[in-house]
């Protein structure tokens, strides 16, 4: 192979892994690279088409600022272009870019200030009013997502001058504190956590409900103006300045340095303080500060030629792995975590790290006494990056047997790197099981919501799910924030959960793999909870629409004693055990229903029942398999789908009437 086609080959590799992590990053808020990796891919790729043009293609990644816009917002066209900036990753290509700059400026000065690491977007205001925001995008078109924005309290949505039209760029981010909180909460409603606080900020800015992400803590910086009217300003401070007398929250510090020597001595500082800021940032921007200047120096298809961001590496230090110890999370996954000797690490002391699974351990082959390499994957969470040397004598490191909470067996399911306890009485997974258990989709218990059930744990009041129906008014009335009518409300909310269908009482258990419609499916099929609890794999698996998954979850979840505990103390405090609906008809029989949209009286989960008790199915996508679209007021990609396939379209009062007939 010669030379230039292992450079062709390798640029074609580059390509595909680049836009493969580009949308995951972009599109999908979930990285599985840290954004230094991807710049070092990026800048390989650079170098070989600088080193052979012919390589160099219209949808190369070196092409594009950013990601495309999504679909599910309006697109934005932005009048100007929200560029991104050249990366440096060390001191000399900082003074490279100094001595480019002043071949054009030769008294440049330069703004240094932090590059926050979050979702950029445009802010504008007409005669001083937030009248339109949106998302960087491809840098040319972006998403409106003026409402989600309106719900962060630090965009003023009127500015104290009232100038007939501002443009700004800054940074939505979610402070570290916030990030953490989030993550917690999702853990316990066994949802997949955002990997950091960039990805988390974008995933709540791009919520269909503004609700959403007022309740996620976002704040920004402002750090650039795009456009004005009504005001000259000469350079980048000024503007900050100017920015700020406005009431903008702008970039936390930032200063003005007339050499480069000067700029690099503030990139270090930074760089140093970084793990102390309650905020992410990647890096540190240096720009030019004067506008004429920037102009004069112009801008190249991708970048502006007056600012860089120096990006910092990941930091990494060796240290001792002294042990390991094993962890239950709220959803029964057993998680390895070192303990290390203390160690300084991005600005803070590192005593722990995790070790994710025991597929990583083996791979690794990590053990204890080992000396081991450690870094904060994005900055904030210890991880074991590789070990240098093992102990003598050492040997490879075995995960345990038994759930080192409860005692139960745990179980690795097939295609999963985690060892899970399914123990329903597991006392590290109480929190998520009584959230859970109480949640709007379960049992529907009105007033329980995690402050309440942390309450009640706290207390020593409630142990199991049971005890919920055990409360008397008198112990929950002394809690914090309760009083005797909030106790009163309580109490009977949780009295009238007991009449629910059994099918609730299923899908609030907390099965792995059984959601909703399996537990439906398992409630008609089986009518009474003691039918169910006898029934084999075999049983459960010939219900159509149940897969064998699900079935040996569920057989697995029932053969086990703590279960049968669990049932019987549900039933002795009255809890119903009996299927309360059964098909009205076979009307539908054969017919798969796929919903979209918002319906004019009917909510979707009244729809579903409606379809499911007359003999037909609710399916979450469409395919050729599909009978029908039930579709609503702003229905999606699911009509579009449909259409293109050919699949009849009901309206709400087609169905009724199908139904009548």
């Amino acid at each position: 192979m010669t030379e230039f086609e292992t450079a062709q080959k390798r640029a074609e590799e580059l390509r595909g892994l680049l836009n493969y992590h580009s949308r995951l990053y972009y599109e999908q808020d979930a990285p599985e690279i840290e954004d230094y990796e991807y710049d070092r891919l990026l800048r390989e790729l650079e170098g070989l088409e600088a080193a052979y043009p012919m390589l160099a293609t219209a949808d190369s990644p070196t092409q594009r600022i950013g990601g495309r816009a999504g679909e599910q917002f309006a697109p934005v066209t932005h009048t100007v272009v929200m560029e991104s900036l050249q990366d440096g990753f060390s001191e000399e290509e900082v003074r490279d870019f100094d001595r480019r700059v002043r071949e054009t400026a030769p008294d440049a000065q330069y703004v240094v200030e932090p590059k926050i690491d979050g979702l950029s977007v445009s802010l504008e205001y007409e005669n001083g009013l937030f009248v339109r925001g949106s998302t960087r995008g491809d840098g040319q078109v972006g998403e409106d997502i003026t409402q989600n924005l309106r719900t962060i309290h630090t965009i003023p949505l009127r500015i104290r001058e009232p100038l007939p039209f501002l443009e700004v760029r800054g940074e939505v981010y979610m402070p570290r504190e916030s990030f953490l909180k989030l993550t917690e909460q999702q853990e316990l409603r066994e949802e997949k956590p955002f990997k950091n606080p960039r990805n988390a900020a974008a995933g709540s800015l791009r919520q269909k409900d503004p609700r959403v992400t007022a309740s996620r803590g976002l704040s920004i910086f402002v750090f650039n103006i795009q456009q004005i009217e009504g005001k000259e300003l000469s350079g980048h401070q000024e503007s900050l300045d100017y920015l700020k007398s406005l009431g903008f929250t702008t970039i936390p510090f930032y200063s003005r340095y007339d050499t480069v020597e000067a700029a690099l001595g503030e990139i270090r500082r930074i760089g140093e303080i970084r793990g102390t800021l309650p905020f992410d940032i990647d890096g540190a921007v240096v720009k030019v500060d004067r506008f004429t200047q920037r102009e004069a120096l112009g801008r190249t298809s991708k970048f502006p030629k007056w600012a860089l961001a120096y990006k910092y590496p990941p930091e990494e230090k060796q240290t001792k792995l002294l042990d390991i110890e094993i962890n239950v999370g709220r959803t029964g996954v057993l998680t390895p975590t070192a303990v290390l000797e203390p160690v300084l690490l991005a600005g803070s002391t590192v005593s722990r790290a995790t070790l994710h699974n025991e597929d990583m351990i083996r791979e690794k082959d990590i053990r204890l006494g080992d000396t081991v390499i450690v870094r904060k994957a994005g900055d904030i969470i210890p991880e074991v990056l590789s070990v240098v040397s093992h102990r003598p004598g050492s040997r490879p490191y075995e995960m345990p047997k038994t759930c080192p909470s409860c005692g139960a067996p745990v179980h690795r399911e097939e295609g999963e790197a985690a060892l899970r306890c399914n123990n329903a009485e597991c006392p590290a997974q109480l929190m998520r099981v009584l959230i859970h258990f109480c949640s709007r989709d379960a049992m529907d218990i009105e007033g329980l919501g995690p402050a309440v059930v942390e309450l009640l744990v706290g207390q020593g009041l409630v142990r199991t799910p049971a005890d919920l129906y055990r409360l008397r008014v008198e112990e929950v009335e002394p809690l914090e924030r309760m009083g005797r009518k909030s106790a009163e409300n309580l109490v009977a909310a949780i009295v009238r959960s007991k009449q629910n269908d059994v099918a609730r009482l299923i899908f609030a258990l907390g099965i792995r793999h059984i959601g909703q419609k399996a537990a439906k499916l398992l409630a008609l099929r089986f009518g009474t909870m003691e039918a169910l609890a006898a029934a084999s794999m075999e049983e459960m698996e010939s219900i159509d629409g149940f897969g064998a998954v699900m079935a040996e979850s569920a057989a697995s979840f029932f053969a086990l004693p703590q279960t049968t505990d669990l049932l019987e103390q549900l039933r002795a405090c009255g809890v119903n055990m009996r299927s309360l609906e059964r098909p009205q008809g076979d009307l539908l029989a054969g017919k798969t229903f796929v919903l979209t949209g918002t319906l004019p009286t009917l909510t979707r989960a009244q729809a579903s029942s409606l379809i499911e008790k007359n003999g037909g199915k609710v399916a979450s996508s469409v395919s050729k398999k599909t009978s029908f679209v039930l579709a609503g007021e702003e229905a999606g990609s699911k009509l579009t789908k449909a259409n293109s396939l050919g699949i009849p379209v009901l309206t709400e009062a087609q169905l009724l009437k199908m139904l009548n007939e």
